[in-house]
């Protein structure tokens, strides 16, 4: 689903709302949680999961064209943990 799409359906489903006031609110909880990640904190949403951010350690990658190595920098990377209920509807 895109974030076009996401704003689509709920706009769909509260048809009181103004479709620019969801566009709104999607972008707001979009941007905080990533403003959140940007500052190292974990975001946490009760039966959906938590969002944090991970390091990887720098190495020594190889290019899959011409199998050369390469040195891959460290880097955060954003990581979804699927919480309880989330799982719990996907394996019904």
């Amino acid at each position: 689903m895109t974030r076009s799409e996401l704003i689509a359906r709920m706009a769909a489903k509260n048809p009181a709302l103004y479709h620019r006031d969801i566009e709104r609110l999607v972008g707001t909880i979009l941007d905080e949680i990533s403003g959140a990640l940007e500052r190292g904190d974990r975001v946490e949403l009760r039966g959906f999961g938590a969002f944090s951010v991970r390091h990887r350690k720098a190495r020594i990658g190889r290019n899959p064209r011409t199998g050369t190595s390469v040195q891959v920098a460290e880097k955060k990377v954003p990581f979804f943990k699927m919480g309880k209920g989330m799982r719990e509807r996907l394996n019904r």
